[in-house]
């Protein structure tokens, strides 16, 4: 009775704590997830207040999360859009992977961490957050913007990939061998084509069996649907998160945008709680000695995240203007690169991987609203300035010895009486 009333405080407690860091976050406009994990350090091993009764019990909320998390990302796409964005946007899709991939993998091999967390890290910088950039462009009121089409094709793409590097993430981190691995991607590309075949095929009939008039019924029907299938995909040694992914994409219509509706207060609770967890298994006194590194990986992918964003952009025939923007939006990281960076910590990788993604991450779900507010003006005052030395060193040399000659001409001038 007791564990249970210390299990029911420590849990509440923890809620408590993060609706008021998710009120706090909302009045300043900025997103939570650094507050969440912030809380997550203070609640972990090292920090200031170390729970115990009630970790479990958030260990199983934060799996629940990750489910959430994809599940609604796969509610946002018909499988008929991914298969368009495919065809069309598949080359913006090579150019992110090879511009923001490669620098977590080199940074991950010169800190010594070896070729699996390579592979790791590069995930944690290659993958964009789609919650937080989705908010920064209905705050800016961009949405409509010519731009914005480009940036959730890359976004799009990105969960897409994410359907094949999970599996090959989680065999590594497993450490199975290469033909173990091989089965392992295999039956992920299977199952997501198999998928994905159906729900083109059968989405409506598929969301007719799902769909009720209650909502009640929606929910616990889509919901149980989604975590059978998790579990299921799991078993297979597939992520549990691609499984929900998959059953995002197969509804489709109003069944999709009912879920949407009922399961957006779930994914939000539990997402929090799934930042909290993975912020009570990295000692906040770890944090200082990668907080270079961190730093410095943020700084080079900031700017290749920029450079895949301006691209695309251009690719698709969007004005400077709106190229800029596309690449400053794309900025942030967030709930990815954590799911990412849990599966190693989870495996005991590299102690150190775990707190250079909270860093990591930190630094860039701050940093990425204010680069889509601020990317597109400070480039057009460089571009201003660039263009007006350009003119002056353009100028021919008896127009700057004039107007040399002149100028101390009306400097010694006299007025007239």
């Amino acid at each position: 009775m007791h564990s249970s009333a210390v299990l029911l405080i420590e849990f509440g407690s923890i809620i408590l704590c993060l609706g008021l860091l998710g009120r706090m976050a909302a009045r300043f406009s900025f997103s939570p997830i650094p507050l969440y994990l912030l809380a997550g350090l203070a609640f972990g091993e090292g920090g200031l207040l170390p729970l115990g009764a009630s970790e479990e019990f958030v260990a199983t909320g934060a799996e629940i999360g990750v489910i959430l998390l994809l599940l609604m990302l796969g509610l946002e796409y018909t499988a008929s859009d991914l298969v368009s964005n495919l065809r069309t946007h598949y080359p913006a899709g090579l150019v992110d992977c090879a511009l923001n991939a490669l620098p977590g993998a080199a940074a991950a091999l010169l800190l010594g961490w070896g070729p699996v967390a390579a592979v790791v890290l590069a995930g944690v910088t290659w993958i964009s957050s789609s919650g937080v950039i989705a908010k920064v462009l209905g705050d800016l009121g961009r949405v409509g913007n010519r731009e914005t089409p480009v940036i959730l094709s890359v976004l799009v793409l990105e969960d897409l990939a994410m359907a094949v590097y999970l599996p090959i993430v989680t065999a590594l981190v497993a450490g199975a061998g290469f033909a173990a691995g091989s089965v392992t991607l295999a039956i992920a590309l299977g199952v997501a084509g198999v998928v994905l075949f159906v729900a083109v095929r059968y989405g409506r009939l598929i969301s007719r069996f799902v769909s009720s008039d209650d909502p009640e019924k929606l929910l616990l029907v889509v919901l149980g649907l989604t975590i059978l299938v998790a579990g299921v995909a799991q078993q297979l040694q597939v992520s549990a998160a691609v499984g929900a992914f998959l059953v995002g994409i197969a509804l489709s219509g109003e069944v999709a945008e009912g879920a949407h509706a009922l399961l957006s207060p779930l994914r939000d609770l539990f997402a929090a709680v799934f930042f909290v967890f993975f912020g009570l298994h990295t000692d906040p006194a770890s944090i200082p000695p990668v907080l270079l590194p961190a730093l410095a990986l943020a700084a080079v992918t900031v700017l290749t995240k920029i450079a895949t964003g301006y691209w695309a952009a251009r690719r698709a025939g969007v004005s400077v203007k709106g190229r800029w923007r596309a690449g400053g939006a794309l900025v942030a990281r967030g709930e990815f690169s954590i799911v990412i960076a849990g599966l190693a910590v989870t495996a005991g990788i590299e102690p150190s991987l775990g707190p250079l993604a909270t860093a990591y991450v930190l630094i860039l779900v701050v940093l990425g609203p204010l680069t889509a507010r601020y990317t597109e003006p400070l480039a057009a005052r460089w571009s201003r300035r660039r263009a007006a030395s350009r003119a002056v060193a353009a100028a021919p040399a008896g127009v700057e010895a004039e107007a040399a000659d002149t100028e101390p001409r009306q400097r010694t001038a006299v007025p007239r009486d």
